[in-house]
């Protein structure tokens, strides 16, 4: 039987960084606070979970300066295990926690790209698990598993553990589900069919948590899957290594969500940084899975009937064997052409008036309107 026990959400401060010996700065800031965290919190029970949102380590430096691939590799990704883990993993040691992070890292068998990766330490202070990412947005320069995918199969096979791989734990059983990921219901559903019960979810930006589309995808991955999903999301950001001024670009609002989709804790100020704490039952959610003949979703799924849905591909696998993701522009470029192509079969239907033009700069606009000279 698994006790009862506390999960925190943090949500730390962050530097972007643009060098690797940069990153040492933003896990001294994450290890005050989660003293800070754990001093508070097991007050109530022992805190055996702790979750650093995505780009905590790093910054998001790739991404806003639209980086050279193999400038990443060279200047950034780390290695798991390294000398990064090894600090987390000393933290998990003192708290007796598991520690759950998100970094750019190298792959052994790609070594001329780098991968978005999630990870856990154990209580010894040793990484037991990675899950890479499935799923990029269109800034993200990340090599995915799709982006190499013949390799990646003749690698580890198609099965649900070569993508959806999930860690047996003495606090549950847990998978992750890395921000964007998050945005679609087949990563948490993967990990979900292979037994996950607890879900790690960073982070989401705005202006999407402000409008609502975190709070959503969080209660429903944890709703569909009976799941408890713990989503922890950054504090500002300070954009390079030695900015003075700090951007709240995430929002905040980390949570906890239990697996009837009902919100345990959520830290609603973004503008510094803090955490969400929740109980995490485990017993519970395994009693509710064995008894329950309602909000027991899973049980109840007919697999054959969905099947015809994924039988077409959509974006197309193999971009990355020969060469990397490409910047900013180039995933424009592609994305466009899936959109197109979905038109073409019908999948889409296009607007009445569809407006082709690129968009005007604001130089241009104002150059067709003036400004108005103010009347005597």
């Amino acid at each position: 039987m698994i006790e009862q026990y506390m999960a925190l959400a943090l949500q730390p401060t962050m530097r972007g960084c643009l060098q690797r010996s940069q990153v040492m700065r933003n896990i001294e800031h994450i290890g005050e606070l989660i003293d800070a965290a754990v001093w508070l919190s097991a007050i109530d029970l022992p805190v055996r979970l702790i979750c650093i949102p995505e780009g905590c380590l790093q910054g998001f430096t790739d991404e806003v300066f639209d980086w050279d691939h193999e400038k990443y590799v060279d200047e950034m990704a780390l290695e798991l295990p390294g000398p990064e883990t090894e600090a987390l993993g000393r933290k998990a040691r003192q708290h007796n926690a598991y520690i759950i992070a998100q970094a750019k890292v190298k792959h052994p068998k790609f070594p001329r790209k780098f991968f978005n990766a999630a990870f856990v330490i154990d209580p010894h202070g040793e990484v037991i698990h990675k899950h890479y990412k499935l799923q990029v947005f269109a800034r993200e320069h990340s090599t995915v598993p799709h982006d190499v995918w013949d390799k990646w199969v003749e690698l580890y096979g198609d099965g649900l553990d070569a993508f959806f791989p999930v860690v047996d734990t003495a606090i549950g059983r847990i998978g992750c589900v890395i921000c964007m990921e998050g945005s679609f219901p087949e990563t948490a559903r993967g990990l979900a069919v292979n037994g996950a019960e607890v879900l790690y979810r960073p982070a989401y930006p705005e202006p999407y948590v402000a409008n609502g589309l975190w709070e959503v995808q969080n209660r429903a991955r944890a709703l569909d899957n009976t799941c408890y999903v713990v989503a922890p999301n950054p504090a500002n950001y300070f954009l390079m290594p030695d900015s003075t001024d700090a951007i709240d670009t995430f929002g905040g609002q980390s949570m906890i969500v239990d697996y009837q989709g009902r919100i345990l804790s959520e830290h609603k100020y973004g503008a510094g940084p803090s955490y969400a704490g929740a109980i995490i039952d485990i017993e519970a959610l395994r009693q509710y899975r064995a008894r329950s003949l309602w909000g027991n979703w899973l049980r109840d799924l007919r697999t054959e009937q969905f099947r015809c849905i994924y039988q077409q591909p959509l974006y197309p696998k193999n971009l990355g064997l020969e060469k990397h993701p490409g910047r900013h522009a180039d995933h424009d470029e592609i994305r466009r052409r899936v959109m197109a192509d979905m038109v073409e079969r019908d999948i889409y239907r296009p607007p009445t008036h569809q407006n082709t033009a690129p968009a005007e700069t604001p130089e241009a606009e104002r150059k067709e309107k003036p400004e108005k000279v103010p009347a005597d």
